[in-house]
């Protein structure tokens, strides 16, 4: 699985979702632990509500 975090996708949380670096941190060491995107980590721990992964997934679309 491709752990791969972009660094527009920590400046779209921290921006528009407005998650502290902190808990983007702590998401990265967990993401890379249990081997999981961090998008779905952050939204399986409740640091993200189903509304802004789905935000955050679109985002990341556009950028393909």
């Amino acid at each position: 699985m491709n752990n791969y975090v972009s660094k527009e996708m920590i400046i779209y949380l921290i921006n528009e979702i407005g998650l502290d670096e902190s808990s983007i941190e702590l998401g990265l060491k967990l993401s890379i632990k249990n081997n999981t995107p961090l998008p779905i980590l952050l939204w399986s721990y409740g640091m993200l509500t189903i509304e802004e992964l789905d935000k955050l997934y679109s985002f990341l679309f556009q950028k393909i």
